[in-house]
């Protein structure tokens, strides 16, 4: 027991000791958990300051690594500096290129300014190395002889092997730095100057292989319209500025491909120069063409109207082609101006020939057309080819002032059309004309010292008139110019041309065969009457004969010439009939055949002769 009891004891001073060693480890333990809290709470804002240096550092490791790299590269750029300085070689562009391109990127990470202009020099280098290639590839495409289609304007397109090169080589070059893209760039300023001189060499270049494209074609138009007729030769000018408008239409939609600069106003200015030949040889053109009309203005009245006309017609697609990429001036309108004042004198001065014409000589007038008749129905037929042209100009001009002062037009209406109203100048003109020409024609007649030859004269050219611009007109189109007063005063001028053929040349033999007042007197008197009426009678039908056969009467109109044929004859052989059965009833002579040399179906035979 009292082993068991010391046991006991031993083992409460030893659970004592243990507690008490426990209470002293949990106060030890707790105030350092105290300490460490406090100890934590000082160091969280250095931890944190720590975490950031460390991110700084890791950072500049990496940049340190990528400097590392570039300027391990630099060890190559000796080499590379011959190759920029060789220039770009056959089949190895995008090499070169490539070149090009980690030298833009290596200043960006060069430190020394004086490694940088370096840089940028042999930058500059490669640019102006690039665009000597550019150049000579557009030059490439650009010489030479253009290619020739016979008679007719071939338009060409740059070649393609060229456009093939030249497209990834444009692309790059868009890309170099510029002022506007890269002002701290050392080389921008020089390589702007490299493309601008490239560009206007592109724009030399090509608007000089365009002009000559259309320079053949120019001599042509000019050469021929000497000889061709007036709306044939206009009408070759307007296919010409037709081409000229393509080529530069094709031309612009090129520049905006192979500019090396493409920005709007540069495009605009390149363009510009570009159009310079072009335009030089239109506006040379146009003045061949007006020196010529203006040598004779009466011979080419039609080549300036016909070259108003392709003017006013290409107006528009001038305008839309050059006008809209900001050019200011406008060398069709110039050039409309100029052949205006050219077709505005032609007016006045056609009528003036006219007149002119009646001055003419007299004497021994030939019967046959006169060359202003002529001369005024191939130019009557000839307006509705060139109708807006003289419709245009004659508004220009006014309604009446091409009578130079002399009055207003006949007929004239009011239309608040401009169409209407220009055709209705057409037709106040064509009435002045048709005046105009008629009384010089009947002046004409006039001063023949034989009248009727004269009568025979105005006969034939008005007959003409008639049928070529009324019955019969070389130009379906014509008889729409004439207007009502027009048409009334030509069918009124042929009517009394009529009357007198038949009054001067018919009357007297009538005259011969009318009664007198011997024929009423008794005695043997009316029967000296009678056989001198047949005598005269047939002397002035001998007369009119002979006249006839030197004079043909409407030989150029079958259909009127039978018609006046039928008139002469039943007007002479009926009075002709009854003179003679009325003397022989009266029994004017013993031997009436000695009087009667011809019968009335020999008159009418002959008569029908006049006209054969």
């Amino acid at each position: 027991m009292d082993n068991d009891s010391a046991e006991i004891e031993l083992l409460e001073q030893n659970l004592n000791k243990t507690v008490q060693i426990s209470q002293r480890m949990t106060s030890i333990l707790t105030n350092f958990d105290t300490r460490l809290a406090r100890l934590e709470k000082s160091i969280l804002p250095l931890y944190n300051s720590t975490q950031k240096l460390k991110l700084l550092a890791h950072n500049i490791d990496r940049a340190l690594l990528k400097i590392d790299e570039v300027a391990s590269s630099q060890d190559g750029i000796a080499v590379e500096e011959g190759l920029v300085l060789r220039g770009p070689q056959p089949g190895q562009l995008e090499a070169y290129i490539d070149i090009l391109e980690r030298l833009n990127a290596a200043i960006a990470f060069k430190s020394s300014d004086a490694g940088s202009r370096d840089m940028a020099r042999l930058i500059e280098t490669g640019a102006k190395k690039l665009t000597q290639l550019y150049t000579e590839l557009v030059a490439e495409g650009s010489s030479g002889s253009p290619p020739v289609s016979g008679l007719a304007f071939m338009l060409t397109e740059f070649p393609p092997s060229l456009m093939s090169s030249l497209t990834p080589l444009v692309a790059f070059l868009r890309t170099l730095p510029l002022p506007s893209t890269h002002p701290s760039h050392p080389a921008a300023s020089a390589i702007l100057n490299t493309l601008k001189d490239a560009q206007r060499g592109y724009a030399d270049m090509r608007g000089n292989w365009s002009r000559k494209a259309l320079e053949m074609h120019s001599r042509r138009v000019v050469d021929r319209a000497e000889t061709l007729d007036g709306v044939a030769a206009g009408k070759e000018f307007s296919t010409w500025i037709d081409n000229l408008l393509k080529v530069t239409q094709t031309e612009y939609t090129l520049l905006t491909e192979l500019a090396p600069l493409s920005i709007n106003s540069l495009i605009a200015s390149t363009y510009d120069n570009l159009l310079t030949p072009l335009l030089t040889l239109f506006t040379d053109t146009l003045s061949s063409l007006t020196s010529l009309i203006k040598r004779s203005l009466h011979k080419y009245t039609f080549h300036a109207l016909s070259a108003f006309s392709a003017l006013l017609m290409s107006q528009s697609r001038w305008e839309s082609v050059l006008a809209k990429h900001g050019r200011e001036r406008n060398e069709l309108r110039d050039g409309l101006i100029a052949i205006r004042g050219v077709c505005l004198r032609s007016f006045p001065e056609f009528l003036a020939d006219l007149k002119l014409a009646a001055a003419g000589k007299g004497g021994d007038l030939s019967v046959s057309l006169a060359d202003i008749t002529v001369s005024t129905v191939q130019y009557l037929n000839r307006i509705p080819d060139v109708q807006d042209a003289v419709g245009a100009a004659l508004s220009a001009l006014g309604d009446g002032n091409w009578k130079m002062g002399d009055g207003k037009q006949v007929g004239k209406t009011k239309s608040n059309s401009v169409e209407i109203n220009e055709k209705v100048l057409i037709q106040h003109f064509v009435y002045d004309v048709m005046n105009t020409l008629i009384g010089s024609l009947t002046t004409l007649s006039r001063t023949q010292r034989r009248p009727p030859f004269g009568s025979v004269f105005l006969l034939n050219n008005i007959s003409y008139l008639v049928s070529h611009l009324v019955l019969r007109p070389t130009n379906p189109n014509t008889p729409s110019l004439l207007s009502k007063p027009t048409t009334d005063f030509l069918s009124s001028s042929w009517r009394t041309a009529k009357a007198g053929y038949f009054d001067v040349n018919f009357s007297p033999l009538m005259q011969a065969l009318a009664d007198d007042a011997q024929d009423k007197t008794s005695g043997s008197g009316w029967k000296a009457a009678a056989k001198e009426k047949f005598t005269r009678f047939y002397d002035l039908f001998e007369e009119v004969g002979e006249r006839h056969r030197m004079a043909k009467v409407l030989e150029e109109d079958s259909e009127e010439r039978s018609a006046v044929e039928e008139e002469v004859v039943k007007l002479v052989v009926p009075s002709l009939q009854r003179f003679m059965q009325k003397q022989k009833e009266r029994e004017f002579s013993k031997n009436p055949q000695k009087y009667i040399k011809l019968s009335p179906e020999e008159v009418e035979s002959r008569i029908r002769n006049f006209y054969k």
